[in-house]
C-alpha cells in the first residue's frame, strides 16, 4: 500500500531520513562536521527542498550543487549509504509504489553530485 506524498509525509520522510543519517557511521561524521549546531536551520530547508521537488510547491532557493561541492572527503561509500538510507526511508514512509518519484529524484541528485565530485557516476541504488 502506498501513502500519499503530502507536506506532512515529506516532513516525516526528512525527519526519519536525517535521524538515520545522524546515527550512521559513514554519513554521520560528515553531516555533523558541517551541521553540528545548525540542524535547526537545515531541517526547514530540507522540508522546503523536498516539497518543491516532489510536489512542485512552496519556496526553496539555494545552490544545492555548490553547497555540496564545498564538502571535502566525500567518497563512493557516502553515496552508497545516502542512497541506501534514502531509499529505505522513502519506501517506509510512502510505500513501495509511492516511493518511486522520491527515489528517482534522489538518484538524479546523487548522479549530479557524483559527476561534480568524481567526473563520473560511480553508484546508483
Amino acid at each position: 500500500m502506498s501513502a500519499a506524498v503530502t507536506p506532512s509525509s515529506i516532513v516525516q520522510l526528512v525527519d526519519t531520513f536525517y535521524a538515520r543519517v545522524r546515527e550512521d557511521e559513514v554519513l554521520g561524521p560528515v553531516f555533523e562536521a558541517k551541521l553540528a549546531s545548525h540542524w535547526h536551520e537545515h531541517m526547514p530547508r530540507m522540508y522546503a527542498f523536498w516539497t518543491k521537488v516532489l510536489l512542485d510547491s512552496g519556496e526553496f532557493q539555494g545552490n544545492v550543487f555548490g553547497t555540496h561541492m564545498a564538502l571535502s572527503g566525500i567518497g563512493k561509500e557516502h553515496f552508497v549509504r545516502w542512497l541506501t538510507l534514502f531509499r529505505m526511508t522513502a519506501i517506509e514512509v510512502f510505500g513501495v509504489e509511492g516511493a518511486g518519484e522520491a527515489i528517482l529524484v534522489a538518484n538524479r541528485i546523487a548522479s549530479s553530485l557524483q559527476l561534480g565530485f568524481f567526473g563520473e557516476i560511480q553508484v546508483q541504488v
